[in-house]
């Protein structure tokens, strides 16, 4: 079977220009969300959600003339929704509209990527997406590359992107470490180091100090040693 790696379509609803570049931002970096339009009031928004196919929307709760409970509520089908606010007396409301997160300004990189595994979750059991973990689509070069894990030797991260050292030839990625690892079977890699996840698969020899994969050295750090020995005894 294949993997499916999910790639949720995504709109951004919200009143200040300065929210909005960073939502954008941060959907633009994610490896399973795609941009489709940006709104900044709910009126607009909502006639483009009847047009198109949205899967996750990001909701601004204060907005003037619509505000965002009421745009929901006007909604005959809603997808995935993640609230935004400044407001944190809004949540219990918020998850009587069964919303799938609620994130409080300013937006860390780390809760909103806690969002999106949310959604994820929730589109897969959806869904009913058969996830195999035979492969996975990147986005490197403006393209979505396909990646087969078989293939994947090891990931090296260098800040916000990362370089997938395959059996043929090495792809960058905008991604950090932590989402990328997201992506991938906890069965069969492992994050040996701040920069450094393996293929637990392609391990040739390890000491305290590196794993050896390929004839290439690759740094452990030392309070890892011993998870990637249960990793191996596992496997």
């Amino acid at each position: 079977m294949n993997t499916i790696t999910p790639l949720l379509k995504c709109m951004v609803i919200d009143d200040s220009a300065v929210q909005r570049a960073a939502l954008t931002a941060l959907i633009e970096k994610h490896p399973n969300l795609a941009l489709v339009d940006v709104f900044e009031n709910g009126i607009n928004a909502r006639a483009s959600i009847k047009r198109n196919e949205v899967d996750l929307i990001f909701l601004d709760v204060e907005m003037p003339v619509v505000n965002g409970f009421e745009l929901i509520e006007s909604l005959e089908i809603t997808p995935q929704i993640i609230l935004i606010t400044s407001n944190p007396t809004y949540a219990l409301r918020a998850f009587d509209h069964n919303v799938t997160d609620y994130l409080l300004k300013p937006i860390t990189k780390e809760r909103f990527n806690e969002s999106i595994k949310r959604a994820l979750l929730n589109y897969v059991r959806s869904e009913n997406i058969d996830v195999d973990n035979d492969y996975i689509y990147v986005n490197s070069d403006l393209k979505k590359v396909k990646v087969f894990l078989k293939h994947i030797n090891w990931v090296q991260g260098f800040g916000d992107y990362i370089k997938l050292i395959t059996e043929y030839g090495n792809i960058l990625v905008l991604s950090t470490m932590k989402s990328f690892m997201a992506l991938l079977p906890e069965d069969r890699f492992l994050r040996i180091h701040k920069s450094y996840i393996v293929n637990l698969d392609k391990v040739e020899k390890f000491n305290s100090a590196f794993v050896e994969i390929e004839g290439h050295e690759i740094p452990l750090s030392k309070h890892k040693k011993i998870a990637l020995e249960e990793a191996l005894m596992q496997g």
